[in-house]
């Protein structure tokens, strides 16, 4: 086959407009992978700032698990909570493990669950009671934008989360769901609320 200038010409064109659109796609996914703020937090710096403010993160894949101690009207909660980046970067999920719902569904009181749907329209600045089916516990969770997140940012957003579980215990305690009742395995397992101390435990908690 015998090419011409202008065959050879329109040939070249076609291949530079098929590498253009290559290099398009892949720079779109690359874009979507990462954050688009040059302020974001990596899963690093996450890590990094967490330990800042004093805490012992724990990575497990792209989650950091950790303790957080807050006083609440004199009264001391050791509360487990996570913080993970959002697939793309451009969030910063933040989460309160709670308690670790009955084995039976008869167990759980339709009226709690309405509870916790209330209280999700109320509280407002990101958060919301959430199910975690892998471990049979509902979690708070925030979730705030990836700009600007520094450790004094970081602590202030742990003690907003910390004092709304204080505030919800009433309606996510599922020693108050079911009376003085509780099972004692469920007890165990959720590191009975006591006085002076409270705790709100992550056992084994996967998301």
């Amino acid at each position: 086959m015998k090419w011409t200038h202008s065959s050879t010409t329109a040939h070249r064109f076609a291949m530079s407009g098929t590498i253009l659109i290559a290099l398009s796609i892949l720079s779109s996914v690359a874009l979507a992978q990462t954050p688009q703020n040059s302020n974001a937090l990596s899963e690093q710096s996450l890590g990094k700032v967490l330990v800042e403010i004093g805490l012992k993160p724990s990575k497990q894949e792209k989650r950091f698990d950790f303790r957080f101690k807050t006083v609440h009207e004199t009264e001391e909660w050791e509360l487990s909570m996570s913080a993970v980046l959002s697939q793309n970067g451009n969030s910063l999920w933040v989460m309160a493990w709670l308690d670790e719902l009955p084995k039976s569904a008869a167990e759980v009181p339709r009226t709690a669950l309405l509870r916790l749907l209330a209280d999700n329209d109320k509280m407002g600045k990101g958060k919301f009671f959430a199910y975690i089916a892998s471990n049979r516990r509902f979690v708070l969770q925030r979730v705030i934008e990836n700009e600007n997140i520094d450790a004094k940012t970081m602590k202030s957003v742990l003690l907003d989360l910390g004092a709304t579980v204080v505030e919800t215990h009433p309606h996510w305690s599922v020693q108050n769901w079911l009376g003085s009742s509780v099972s004692t395995s469920n007890q165990s397992s959720n590191e009975t609320i006591q006085n002076p101390k409270r705790t709100a435990t992550r056992d084994s908690a996967k998301k």
